[in-house]
């Protein structure tokens, strides 16, 4: 648990309260007791507040088996690899004790029960899609609890933003994705709107609430700073210019090519734009102008047929990833759209899914999998055609470990 202001609070609080129960009741003293019952927990409470937050240094780790798992299975050439998975707080390590102070913030806090308590509030709860920003961070929504988490490996911690602007949370919280400046938006199906924070997850403006009825999916293409947003409700896809303007209608209800029925997740990858049309069964491509290329995917009884697709992405190699949440399959396909190898099938081990919802890529060739009713974001690690990959692109962790501080908005 970190030692944070709103921890500190609770542990005096939960102090105060047990010395007054164990203590308090037994005094006979009159004034000069209870001044004396005062100053001890005013010196309580600097003891935690000074010394009892001694900095304890973190890694951020993947939970991974002791086994390398690989797909496809030996002897066949293996494509792809797992790593791990993320689930919240459970996935920082500590590198020191944090020396006498957090010691003595630990024997408080042990005190009045408060130790080793896990902080449900900071682990996965339904998490629904995922991006991961230039300084390395893994960024994923969760609609369960209303709340966006933020991974960082390089400085060892994890942040949770719940702010969506100065006056109001988060709600349903759904796509996201990284802006040209660096700023994060996150399409939020309840609230009819995408959000823009700062870095730091600090509100700085929303976009869309005129025009969307149920924001989904959302990419953002990298070169011009267009926004595009999967409109669920209204069954096509709108393109926003960087600074916020409506420019663009992509489609209209309907099954022909070109047309959505529930549209919800999007990935704008290299010049083509990937459109998961759920309720129609099948992943469409469009040029960067937004004119239809190719379909994938029919419905089907077969590995490699969607029924309930969601998450789409590619990867630099152009291999195309998609989410079939109804059977629980990663299913990936080549830059022709030629079914290549299903990764999953119901369940919680290690490759496995239960509901699965958004897919996204790194520039390591890392891809990351919503796990949503497991409560986890699965990681693999594409290995390329020679089924191998750069030593140096799946090391997990960063060693510059700092401070694990966490930040709740």
């Amino acid at each position: 648990m970190y030692c944070t202001l709103p921890t500190v609070l609770t542990s005096v609080f939960k102090c105060c309260e047990l010395i007054h129960l164990r203590c308090c009741r037994s005094f006979q003293g009159g004034d000069a007791v209870k001044t004396k019952f005062i100053v001890f927990l005013l010196l309580l409470f600097i003891t935690l507040a000074l010394t009892g937050c001694g900095e304890t240094r973190h890694l951020l780790r993947y939970d991974k088996p002791a086994e390398e798992k690989v797909w496809p299975q030996l002897p066949d050439k293996p494509r792809f690899r797992y790593v791990g998975q993320l689930v919240g707080e459970s996935n920082l390590s500590a590198v020191n004790d944090g020396g006498a102070g957090a010691a003595i913030g630990r024997f408080f806090k042990a005190l009045v029960g408060l130790n080793d308590r896990p902080d449900t509030s900071r682990s996965l709860l339904r998490p629904q899609s995922g991006t991961v920003d230039a300084a390395g961070r893994i960024i994923v929504t969760d609609a369960g609890r209303q709340a966006i988490f933020v991974f960082d490996q390089k400085l060892g911690k994890l942040d949770v933003w719940r702010g969506a602007t100065k006056d109001f949370n988060f709600v349903s919280p759904v796509g996201v994705a990284v802006a040209k400046n660096g700023d994060i938006l996150v399409a939020d199906s309840e609230l009819r709107r995408v959000i823009r924070l700062d870095s730091k997850g600090n509100p700085k403006s929303t976009l869309g609430f005129e025009d969307l009825e149920r924001p989904t999916g959302l990419s953002i293409d990298a070169k011009t700073g267009r926004i595009f947003v999967a409109d669920t409700g209204e069954h096509n896809i709108k393109v926003y210019s960087d600074a916020g303007k409506l420019i663009q209608v992509i489609g209209q209800v309907g099954t022909r090519r070109g047309e959505f029925n529930a549209p919800t997740h999007i990935s704008f990858v290299g010049d083509k734009l990937y459109v998961t049309d759920t309720f129609n069964a099948r992943v469409q491509i469009f040029d960067s102008k937004g004119r239809f290329i190719r379909a994938i995917g029919s419905r089907g009884l077969y590995l490699g047929n969607l029924v309930r697709p969601k998450g789409v992405t590619a990867d630099s190699f152009g291999n195309i990833y998609i989410i079939e949440s109804f059977h629980d399959y990663l299913l990936i396909y080549d830059q022709d759209t030629r079914f290549l190898l299903p990764i999953g099938g119901t369940g919680s081990g290690i490759g496995k899914f239960y509901l699965p919802a958004g897919v996204w890529s790194d520039q390591q060739s890392r891809i990351y999998v919503a796990d949503m009713y497991n409560g986890r974001v699965v990681v693999f690690q594409y290995l390329g055609e020679q089924g191998q990959s750069d030593a140096s692109s799946v090391i997990p962790i960063s060693v510059n470990a700092v401070s694990a501080s966490s930040q709740e908005k």
